[in-house]
This record gives C-alpha cells, structure tokens and sequence, in this order.
C-alpha cells in the first residue's frame, strides 16, 4: 500500500446547503443535484456529501483519509443538532440513508442502505415516537437486510428466502400483510443469517454501521459490476464515487405515506405528461426492485392530491432549471412531500431526437444544445429494424414498454446462461421476475430483457435504456419460474431455448421469432418517407430537424466507402458528399477473376498486356457507371491493394484438385501453373507483404491500366456533360519516392487520354497514410500528394503490430476484461498512439502543402468518438459505410457545435 497523504487544506465532506449542480465531478451527480435542490428551496431532507476526493485516497491507499472521520463527525454533530435527536437514538433515534453517488448514474455500485442508526434499543424508541410498532420493525428488518447484502456481502436471496417464508407462513401475498409481531421474528431471523453469513454479529452501535456502510460504497467502485459498466459505457476508471448520508424520511408508515419515482417527460417516447411509479406504505427501493407492482403516478392524485400537486409544480420547476427531462425521486412521508434525488434522466433514443426538438420549440435549448443532447449511437439504435406489424403472429402476454426496439433470441432465465450462450453465437431474451445489478452482465449478453414485475422506473427499465437494450417489465400475467427455467402465460409453456419475441416500443410478448421491417428513420434517409408530409412518423420529423442542425453546424464533410454504382447511390440518399474510399479489388472478382488469374500467370510481357487489355475497357465501364451515381462529387480510387495470392483458389483446394487429377491421371495444365503460382507468391504474412504500391511497381501494367480506364471514363462522362471528379489514391506507400514513380506513370497516362480524346481532365493524384513511416515522413510525400486519405485500419495493424483478423479471435477479449483496451482500437481511435501519428502527419503534411486534403477512410470514419477526433486535428473530411454516414454526419455536427451540453450517457 501507499502511504496514505492527502493535504491538510482538502475538504471532504460538504453540506447540502453547500454544494451545487456543477460540482459532480467533486460530489457525484446525486450529491451536486441534491444540493442544487436544497438550493432551489426545495423540500430535501438534511444530510451531507463526502466527495470524490475521499474515494480517491481510499482507492490509491488503502485507508481512509486520515481526516476523513472528524469531517464526517462535525457534519453528523450539525446534522443531529439541525434534527433535534442524535444518530441511534434509543428513545428518539435519528436515521440515515448512506448512497454511493459517481459523476455518472452506474447501475452496479452499492445499493442504498436505509434506516442506519437502528438496533434493539432504538427500534423501540422509533415505535414509540411513530406512534406504529409495525413501521419500527419494518424499517428494522429492512436495514438488517440491505445492510447484509450490501454492506457485508451475504446472499440477499438468503434474505428473500425467509421473507417469502414468514408471508407464505402467515398466506399472505405482499409483505405490508405482515404485523409487527412477524416482522419481530424476521428481525430475529435476518440476525441468525448475518450471524452465520458473516461470522459476527449485526452491529448494534450505529456509528459502525454508518463507517461500514461508507467503506462498502468506496469498495463498490472496484466491484465487478461497475467495472463492467464503466468499460460498457467508456466511463474513466478514476473518477470515484461520492457517498450521500441524508436523514431518513418514511414511505412506509402507512397508507398517507409512500414512495415513488417521476419524470417530467415519458423515458421512453419523449413525449410530455405524468410519467412515473407510485407505491402507497413502501420505501424507495421497492418502487426500482419491482418487488411490489406500483401504480401509475397520475393516480397519485387520487390518493394525495395536496402532494400530487406540489409534486407536479416541483417537477416543472426543475425542467425549466435544468432544461431538460429529469428523472426524480420522492418520499412521502405522511402527506409531506420529501425530494431525494433528480437527475438529467436516461431517455431512449427515440425520446433523446424528440425532447431535444421540443426544448428548441420551447426555447429552453439552441439548436448547438440540441446537438449535445443526442448523439450517433441512439441515431444507430433508431436505423434497426423493428417488427413487422402485417405478420401472422402470436401473442402471448404484455407488458410496459419500457425501452423500444425489436428483439428475438431463446428465452434464458439467469445470467450467466445469457453470457454463455451468447459467447456461444446464440441470440438471447433474459426473463427475470425482476432484475437487480447482479444481472448486469446478463442484461448487456442479452439481446432484449423481459420481466414479469416492474414499471417504467424498475431497475430492468431504467439499465435497458441507458445501455440502449429492448425491454419490457411488469408483464404480471408471465408466471416466471427460474428454478424450472420455464416461462407459464395463460397455458402457454415457454421452457428454457424456445424463442420468444419482445416488442419494447409496445409491450407486446411473442411466440417464435416475428419478422421486421426497415425502420421509419431507414425509410427516411433512403427517401422513400418525408419529413414534412401530412402522415410522416414523428420521429422522423425530430431526427430531420436534428440532421439539419448538424449539416449546419459541422465543418467535416462526409463522405462514403462505396465499391460500386449501387452503394454509391444508397450513400448519396444517406447524405454522402462523394466517395472516400473504392477498393478497385472488388472489381476484379466473380466473372473478372480468370482475367487475373491469366494476368499472373503470364510467362511474357506479351502474354501480361493481353490480360490487361481485356481488363481495361471493363474497368472502364466500371467507373463510368461510379462517376455517373456520383455526377458532381469527388470520388477517391484506390488503386489495387490486396496480394495477389488473394484472387487465386485456395492453396489447400487447390492441392487436392491436382491430386485427385494426377491420380486420375487427368492432370490440368492450367491447375498445375495455378498451383505453382500460389506456392510461390504464398507470404507467411501477406498484410505485410507484396501488395499496395509495391503491386504497381513489381508487376509492370497494372496500375498505369486502371489509371488508364479512370481517365478514359472521366473523358467519357465529361463529354456526356457529367462532372465527374476522380482522385487516384496510391495504397501502402511508405516513402515519397514509391508515390513519385507511379505519380510520374500516371501522370503520362493521363496526358495520352487527353490527347487522345481532346479533353481537359482534373484528376488529383494522392495516397494513402497507412504505415507509420509514412506518417513520419509525411512531409516529404506531401511533395509527390495532392491529398492523404489515413487508413486507419492498417495504420491501427502496423501500429500496434497485430493482425485484425488474428488477435480479436484471440487474446483481445482478455485484454478488454483486464482494462489494457477500454474499447478495441478497430473500433474506436487509439488517440495516444495512431491517432497521434494523424495529427503529426497532418500537421507535417500541410507544412510542406497548405491545400492538402486531408481524410480518413477507415471504418473509423463512421464512430462517433473517432469523429469528433478527426474535427480535433483538422481533417478535411471522414468516409465510413453507406449505414454509418448519418451517424458521421450527426457527430461531425456534434463535434463543432460549441455548446458543451449535458452529460448523457
């Protein structure tokens, strides 16, 4: 361990009057939005806030700050002395709720632990003072409970277990049907468990239980849970987490009272009204568990309609100050309304494009805001296929629509099945009663999450929209049995590996796998539905208006990988200003490859030019038809890359073929020279071997003829009257003086076909930086480039030394559980390493040519994170896949909007 130091000026606790909303990365988002609330004169319950920096000092040495427990004891003294009783109590005992509380909301941190401060002594002052022995031992039990399961580390079923015992014992279905004198003996028996779980005794001095709980929410950063979670979500490993201790307010001390969690807009449609979960005579955890089936919150006003109405003018006061949906909160506490927690809300995709369009409406955001608020991963989520509704189909339950989307797999019913079957290639549905945060890992395997008990604000819920996850809960007719693994719904039997279909967006439960259909937002971007017509989806009209505002924010242009005339044209539907990237290779596949194979069997130059002649005029036609989809836009050909092994048969099918002749004594001659040829350009590593610009200059030809037939087919379409705008791109090139040999050939072949067809064309010669020499010595190539286009895929390979194709099969699942990889480089930018080659590159590059084009054509082009770097270091554009470039156009938008917006994640 480290020796524990930490400056003696560093203040660790702060009051809720202190604090405020800008402060999560000091107090946590729980924290700062408690005090933001205290603030705003809002009815908060008193507590305080030991901050980030605590947890840091925790996690760095092992302890504790030494300064740490006077801090908190000055805040408790202040606490008791505002509350009029001291923590514990025994005749009038304060309580306290300990809460982990990170910068960002993360499902698997520690649970909360309410009621601390109660023992044997106080519980008896609490019944005394609440006027109710039944709400003191409730609230005993309760702390017993979440105190073992989180705090120590038991078993919680073990806890579940005897409480479903003492309900079945008394036949009674919910636990509010239990009296005090049967909370009294599972007061008794949660004691023997921890006693036997734990190897002590429940601690009965309630400053224990309040430094134990504290220690157990700086532990849970640490946990495998969150670990998960922040790798899932790229969240910093070094942030730590706040701890919230707040005095205790009861749901549970009768019907007057209760608890329940609100949004000021609907999760999971954007749209505005009464959204929430009430649940009468319970405490906070119940409403999220799912433990008990809450009502809608709108009925609130029908139990309590002086709280419902204060409720309601508190929820508007903290949209408009926040200026955005906000998830809250609440504790009722016979007829007083108590606030314990708001937050920016989690929203699926489709509530993220219509809440962001609605603020603008409402003038509480600009357009730049409005940018902050979604982003290129929920605009993915909104391009997948959803159900379709014509299909014969059967239905066999419903539920809430918790989180949109159309999801179908085997019906699993744990976790760890859902991550086995999964690694395993299977597409699954978890079933739960409910879920908790031990099923995290499950949730993110899964393809959808059904559950037979919760509401919109369950735990299930809330996680499958923020990780984007098709959900639906609270569907009460599933009888859900784990230890069978089977599924019972009105006669139905669903067992474990039947494949179900869930329906987010509606609620709905299907037998067997229901077919889909492109999404409207597909629709939108292929141009077959318009924003502004009279039955266009309002979603459609919200992503429209958000792509608008990104086309005129973004400095990057985009543009498209497209090989042929076919994905060009879908990529110039989906917003592409040209052709970033046409591999050549794909050309000379099918039909064409016995044209190549003659090319590299060729014995004599005679023999080479014949195949080359023929290949001409159909790479001729080939970019003919390209230009003429892209009439008007750049198109940037890459001359032919792969190793030419790669357009010959295998060499094992290969071998066996002339095997099987020779033994039939039916030998192919033609077999035999193919067989040669393939032993004898066979690499052991081919991506570093002959292929890229090295082709060009080893195989006399055959650059100058591809050169040859986009010359001949710009001519072609200029004199057609198109405006066709070539870019030829030299692949592989590692020093200037490979890219001015082929630039000098090109650049003849190019002054022939002017002459020969009399007509004036502007092609630009440039290459690809996909070595790390060649990012080094970008300066000297930029001499021989009118423009660099990064391949970041093999720049990636070359960089970090490994084959894609190789390692992520192999070792780069370790090293995403072991955090080397926060995401996989091929996925996401390695900014400290390739991406700091681009800058270098770029930089040099346009110190020796201030007009050089900058891109990047790799898949990086199309994910967001990338994009928002490429914006950073000045790239002139990104080029991605037809389907990513609305998400490249909406992050490039992002990416030079000025607004630093909100954190969503």
């Amino acid at each position: 361990m480290s020796e524990n130091k930490e400056p003696r000026t560093v203040k660790f606790v702060y009051d809720f009057t202190e604090g405020n909303k800008d402060l999560k990365d000091l107090l946590g988002g729980k924290g700062a939005n408690l005090a933001e609330m205290t603030n705003l004169g809002l009815p908060v319950p008193p507590g305080f806030t030991i901050t980030t920096e605590a947890c840091k000092v925790y996690l760095d040495s092992g302890e504790e700050p030494v300064a740490l427990r006077d801090e908190v004891t000055a805040h408790l003294d202040a606490l008791e002395q505002k509350m009029g009783k001291k923590l514990g109590q025994p005749d009038n005992p304060l309580l306290v709720s300990v809460r982990s509380g990170a910068k960002f909301s993360m499902p698997g941190m520690m649970d909360t632990v309410l009621n601390i401060g109660l023992g044997d002594k106080s519980v008896q002052g609490l019944a005394k003072q609440a006027g109710d022995e039944r709400f003191a031992w409730d609230s005993y039990r309760r702390l017993i409970q979440m105190f073992g399961k989180t705090v120590l580390g038991i078993d919680g079923e073990l806890f579940e277990d005897a409480l479903e015992a003492a309900k079945s014992a008394k036949k009674v279905q919910v636990d509010t049907d239990l009296e005090a004198t049967d909370l009294k003996k599972l007061v008794t028996k949660f004691k023997k468990i921890v006693k036997t779980e734990a190897g002590r005794d429940f601690p009965q001095d309630p400053r224990e239980q309040m430094d134990l709980a504290i220690k157990a929410v700086f532990d849970s950063w640490n946990g495998d849970r969150a670990k998960l979670y922040r790798r899932q979500e790229r969240i910093p490993h070094d942030l730590g987490t706040a701890v919230n201790v707040c005095s205790m307010v009861f749901g549970n001390l009768g019907p007057d009272s209760g608890t329940g969690v609100a949004f000021t807009r609907d999760p999971a449609s954007g749209h505005q009204g009464v959204y929430g979960d009430y649940l009468q005579n319970a405490q906070g955890e119940d409403v999220v568990a799912g433990i008990r089936n809450t009502v809608p919150l709108a009925e609130l006003e029908q139990i309590d309609k002086k709280s419902y109405d204060q409720l309601m003018q508190i929820m508007e006061t903290l949209e408009n100050h926040y200026k955005d949906l906000c998830d809250i909160e609440f504790t009722i506490e016979r007829g007083q309304l108590w606030m314990l927690q708001t937050r920016v809300g989690k929203r699926t995709a489709g509530a993220a494009f219509r809440i962001a369009t609605q603020l603008v409406d409402q003038g509480l955001i600009d357009e730049a805001e409005a940018l902050q608020r979604v982003n290129g991963a929920q605009l993915a989520q909104l391009m997948f296929p959803r159900f379709d509704e014509d299909a014969k189909v059967q239905m066999i339950g419903r539920g809430i629509a918790a989180s949109p989307g159309a999801a179908v797999g085997k019906a699993v019913f744990d976790s760890y099945t859902a991550i086995k079957w999964s690694r395993s290639g299977e597409k699954v549905i978890l079933i739960r009663r409910e879920t908790n945060p031990d099923d995290l890992d499950g949730m993110i395997a899964a393809e959808g999450i059904l559950t037979s008990r919760g509401g919109k604000t369950s735990h299930a819920a809330v996680v499958a929209r923020g990780m984007g996850k098709t959900c639906v809960c609270g569907a009460e007719e599933l009888e859900v049995d784990t230890k069978r693994r089977r599924l019972t719904v009105n006669g139905t039997v669903v067992e474990e590996g039947d494949v179900i279909s869930i329906d987010g967006s509606s609620g709905k439960v299907y037998l067997g796998e229901v077919p889909v259909v492109p999404s409207p937002v597909v629709e939108y971007f292929e141009g077959r539905m318009h924003a502004g017509a009279d039955d266009a989806d309002e979603l459609v009209e919200a992503v429209h208006r958000i792509m608008a505002f990104a086309d005129r924010k973004r400095r990057l242009r985009v543009r498209a990988n497209a090989d042929n005339a076919e994905d060009a044209l879908r990529a110039r539907r989906f917003g592409a200003q040209g052709i970033g990237l046409c591999r050549t290779e794909h050309m000379f596949l099918g039909d064409r490859r016995e044209l190549v194979e003659r090319l590299i069997l060729a014995d004599s130059e005679a023999e080479r030019e014949e195949s080359l002649k023929e290949l001409l005029p159909l790479q001729k036609q080939d970019f003919v038809q390209l230009f003429e989809a892209t009439d008007g836009l750049p198109v940037t050909i890459r001359l032919l890359d792969p190793p030419l092994h790669e357009f010959l048969p295998d060499i094992t099918e290969l071998s066996v073929r002339v095997a099987l002749a020779e033994s039939r004594k039916d030998a192919n001659e033609n077999d035999l020279r193919l067989l040669q040829a393939v032993h004898r350009l066979h690499e052991q590593n081919p991506m570093l071997g002959l292929r890229g610009v090295r082709l060009g200059l080893v195989i006399p030809g055959l650059f100058t003829m591809q050169v040859r037939a986009i010359a001949e087919a710009a001519a072609e379409r200029k004199a057609a009257k198109g405006d066709p705008r070539a870019e030829i791109m030299i692949p592989l090139v590692g020093t200037v003086q490979e890219l001015e040999i082929v630039r000098e050939e090109a650049d003849e072949v190019i002054a022939e076909v002017e002459a020969a067809t009399g007509t004036k064309l502007k092609l630009a010669i440039g290459t690809m930086i996909e070595l790390p020499r060649a990012a080094l010595t970008a300066g000297q190539i930029a001499e021989a480039a009118q423009f660099f286009s990064f391949g970041t895929n093999d720049l990636t390979q070359t960089v970090w030394g490994f084959s894609r194709d190789d390692v992520e099969a192999s070792f780069f699942t370790a090293y995403l559980e072991k955090g080397i990889f926060g995401v996989s480089p091929f996925e996401t930018i390695d900014k400290d390493g390739v991406g700091s080659l681009v800058k270098a590159a770029a930089e040099a590059g346009r110190a020796t040519r201030p007009d050089l084009k900058l891109g990047v054509c790799g898949e990086h082009g199309g994910d967001p994170e990338s994009v928002h770097f490429f914006h950073e270091v000045g790239l002139d554009y990104v080029s991605c896949s037809p389907f990513r470039i609305p998400v490249a156009r909406l992050e490039a938008g992002r990416a030079a909007s000025t607004s630093t917006g909100s954190d969503h994640r």
